[in-house]
């Protein structure tokens, strides 16, 4: 059972993969907007209703949509180190994520596409609210703060906004690489962007 379920998880694996690499490579032909369900399929040599099985539309097929991504954050956000800081938490699952998407070779591609599609964009934006919503519940609970509370809250946007941020800069920067300019922003956050900010130091004060 243990090597059958294996092989099993491979597949799906394989499955995904191959409906990721089609839809991107569809969409960097035709542009996003044109691309069909029936054409990644197709090019993957899958049914439909296999697609639907893995991606709820297109557009997460583009984006690389992997729920397990969540799903790994998540433990990961459950089983920090105690002295392991919110923000080195953050990096790290960031830093877990971006390896498995720079496996096939396409990160870049893929942000250029995302980036310069006002479609994905929204896609990209919509689902990472939804992510950043599940992952400062956790992040609040492994804190011991109330529920509410804006510190959580303020570390897991701040990182999904660094990311956010990067692809940005990376598509006008490609030739420096994007774990690089991940590890400048998150740098950047852990510093204090702002070390003079506060009422002491506004202009004009008396």
């Amino acid at each position: 059972m243990g090597a059958e379920g294996g092989l099993r998880e491979r597949k799906k694996l394989q499955t995904r993969a191959a409906l990721a690499d089609a839809a991107l490579r569809l969409a960097l032909a035709k542009g996003p907007d044109q691309v069909t369900v029936e054409e990644i399929a197709e090019a993957a040599d899958v049914s439909v209703r296999t697609f639907f099985n893995y991606f709820p539309h297109k557009e997460h097929a583009i984006l690389a949509r992997n729920p397990e991504h969540l799903d790994r954050a998540l433990e990961r956000m459950r089983t920090a180190p105690a002295g392991e800081s919110p923000l080195t938490t953050m990096w790290l699952i960031v830093h877990d994520v971006l390896r498995d998407l720079e496996s096939d070779g396409q990160l870049s591609q893929r942000g250029e596409l995302i980036m310069s599609s006002p479609t994905l964009l929204y896609q990209l934006m919509l689902s990472s609210i939804d992510d950043e919503r599940q992952l400062t519940a956790a992040l609040t609970e492994r804190m011991g703060e109330p529920a509410g509370s804006i510190r959580p809250a303020l570390i897991v946007s701040a990182a999904g906004t660094a990311c956010r941020v990067v692809m940005e800069l990376h598509k006008n920067a490609p030739d420096r690489p994007i774990p690089e300019l991940l590890d400048e922003a998150f740098q950047l956050l852990a510093q204090g962007i702002d070390t003079a900010f506060g009422p002491d130091n506004q202009k004009g004060n008396s």
